[in-house]
């Protein structure tokens, strides 16, 4: 009995070592997180850091030795976790990378969004082709653990041109810029109705909005700088009763942007490579109302059902087009197709 345990101990010990091994024979991937000049750092971000290098090590890890994620030192809930096993049971990946630097969204909740995340993915099955890239979107909460670990849609290549979508015909671009004057009406009317219905239950709604900082001395005068804040349907919904109730009147102006009317960035209505029935539109909107007016970059991104059903909204971002008295640029972050996966 004694010699029988003496095997399985010494067994237990050649597997810890092998493994041990292997993750000796891959380098640490290196992550550096940034945020906007005028975006205070805030001190998460570094335990934001660490726990997607974490991952992304044991990542390289698992695809090299083509073994099972070791997950025990994974500072991540349980929906995030769920979802990256999903992931790599059905097409496992490795980080390209062994440096990461990406910007990352700072929310007005403390949480956080990083986009554009390098990924191969190298699927055992042939059909789906090897070595292809793909980007993951990563979310955190205030205190740095991961939130979600998903792939962008129609991230095929690190280009933001390519992460745009499909050129769209004009019959169906007809009918979504439709779709957008309904919209537009909908807020000058102030039809919370309307807006509602439009919107998918789970939608997304990303909205900066430009706030003074506290000067920090004589010398040093206040700046203003940009605070997102990301809502579901629930919130902004609520949020935009209250809006609506504190403006007599309301005037909303949108203006399509893209290739005729911008230099570079993506068309003003694209078409996801991955998923036919979904549909980016980037458009310039204008707001004024009684107590307040603003103008920036809204992008929409839309559903078309091919059984015909009502068309509605998964994604919806804001960005301000004037801070400190300089024009701003579109993000592409959250700005075209490749930073959603919906």
């Amino acid at each position: 009995m004694r010699e029988m345990k003496n095997r399985i101990l010494v067994g237990v010990l050649l597997v810890v070592g092998l493994l041990w091994g292997m993750t000796l024979n891959v380098k640490a991937v290196s992550v550096t997180l940034t945020v906007d000049d005028m975006t205070p750092r805030p001190s998460a971000l570094n335990a934001a850091e660490r726990n997607l290098s974490t991952i992304l090590t044991e990542i390289n890890r698992a695809q090299k030795a083509d073994a099972i994620l070791i997950t025990k030192d994974f500072t991540i809930d349980d929906f995030a976790l769920k979802s990256l096993l999903r992931l790599w049971a059905v097409t496992p990946f490795y980080c390209d990378d062994e440096e990461v630097v990406e910007r990352c969204w700072i929310f007005k909740d403390g949480s956080m969004m990083v986009s554009h995340i390098p990924l191969i993915i190298t699927p055992k099955d042939e059909a789906f082709g090897m070595g292809n890239y793909q980007e993951a979107v990563v979310e955190f909460d205030k205190h740095g653990k991961i939130t979600d670990f998903r792939l962008a849609l129609d991230a095929q290549t690190a280009e933001s041109m390519e992460r745009c979508g499909s050129t769209v015909e004009k019959e169906k671009s007809m009918i979504i810029l439709q779709y957008i004057e309904r919209f537009r009406t909908a807020y000058n009317q102030r039809d919370i109705k309307t807006i509602e219905q439009m919107f998918s239950d789970d939608a997304l709604i990303i909205t900066g909005k430009v706030v003074m900082q506290k000067p920090l001395n004589e010398v040093m005068p206040a700046k203003a700088k940009v605070e997102y804040t990301k809502q579901n349907k629930q919130q902004y919904i609520r949020n935009l009763k209250l809006a609506f109730a504190r403006n007599k009147w309301i005037d909303v102006k949108f203006s399509q942007i893209g290739e005729n009317s911008e230099k570079g960035g993506c068309a003003g209505i694209t078409r996801s490579r991955v998923d036919p029935t979904k549909y980016g539109v980037r458009l310039r909107q204008e707001w004024k109302s009684s107590n307040y007016s603003d103008e920036g970059y809204l992008f929409l991104l839309w559903e078309f059902p091919e059984d015909g059903r009502d068309p509605i909204i998964h994604v919806r971002t804001w960005q301000p087009q004037w801070v400190n008295g300089e024009m701003q640029q579109p993000d592409e972050s959250i700005f075209t197709l490749g930073g959603f996966d919906l």
